[in-house]
């Protein structure tokens, strides 16, 4: 039995676009119908036959949708719900895949106050952007979490989450502020570092004489892949998980304020127990198939 016959895609990106390829692939009999503000992204989509119908108007692409995933970056969350307010079948579910969670829920119910909203957040991505970035097994082996508060219909919640299901993730159910917490911690303070270690890279290009591009190793490079994430998402990613960002980044502060005490101090036992602890980190990700086992991260060495 499938959950919904009927998905429209708002925001065909590198998620939306591999929802669309996901479903197509997973449970071919549904109809997908896509919309993009952008019309040459409605353009491209059609162009590699991404949806079933492509619409030209939000409203006109949710009409008669059983589930509405905004697949949007998450300051425009609110403006995308507007936009499909008075279409919206009544019976529709609407769910997201914003990387935020407590703000993003509260401008779906603010746009969309009698509809059924179960916020939902993919883990997973890549840092190419764009419909023609998308593919249909981006989701398998990856979570998805969703974060229906206590007044969300719990059949509708089965739903998204057998949704899921279907396109190789699996499901998590978590408070949305728990989630914008973790979240906070495993992506958002990450990416904030890496932004922040090739813009001080990139800051040196001068002084350097160009030798920190040339010579950039296996920890820059990969610093370099997760700075190369798409601008606009990131930027709203921040603005609305700052709470629990600053939060982390507090507590990350004071971490490295004791490591550059350790390195000055030459305290060698402080620097190889915490860096026992780390390995054993990464370990336990590779054991949960979150990641490559592989020596390099898989590099290939030719």
């Amino acid at each position: 039995m499938l959950p919904f016959a009927r998905v429209t895609v708002i925001g065909l990106g590198l998620i939306g676009s591999s929802i669309a390829h996901a479903v197509r692939a997973n449970m071919p009999t549904v109809r997908v119908t896509g919309f993009d503000g952008d019309a040459d992204v409605r353009a491209r989509a059609r162009a590699i036959d991404l949806c079933d119908d492509v619409a030209d108007g939000a409203g006109a692409a949710v009409i008669d949708a059983d589930l509405v995933m905004l697949c949007v970056p998450v300051g425009a969350i609110g403006t995308a719900a507007e936009a499909i307010a008075d279409d919206l079948p009544a019976d529709a579910v609407v769910s997201d895949v914003g990387g935020a969670k407590a703000s993003v829920a509260a401008a779906m119910r603010a746009a969309l106050p009698a509809a059924t909203i179960v916020p939902g957040h993919p883990v997973a991505g890549t840092e190419q952007s764009g419909p023609d970035a998308g593919f249909a097994t981006l989701f398998k082996g990856r979570w998805c979490i969703l974060t229906p508060d206590g007044d969300t219909d719990p059949a509708a919640v089965m739903r998204v989450s057998t949704f899921w299901e279907r396109l190789g993730a699996e499901v998590e159910i978590m408070d949305a502020r728990h989630h914008d917490l973790v979240l906070a911690v495993t992506s958002h303070v990450p990416h904030l570092i890496a932004y922040s270690i090739v813009g001080t890279a990139s800051d040196l290009e001068e002084v350097t004489q160009s030798e920190v591009i040339k010579f950039s190793a296996g920890g820059f490079r990969d610093f370099t892949r997760i700075a190369a994430s798409d601008p606009t998402m990131w930027r709203d990613v921040f603005l609305n998980n700052r709470e629990a960002v600053l939060e982390v980044l507090q507590r990350l502060t004071e971490d490295v304020t004791m490591l550059q005490r350790a390195i000055r101090w030459g305290d060698g036992d402080a620097l190889f127990d915490l860096f026992t602890r780390t390995r054993a980190v990464r370990r336990s990700i590779i054991e949960q198939g979150q990641d490559d086992a592989r020596p390099d991260f898989g590099r290939p060495h030719e």
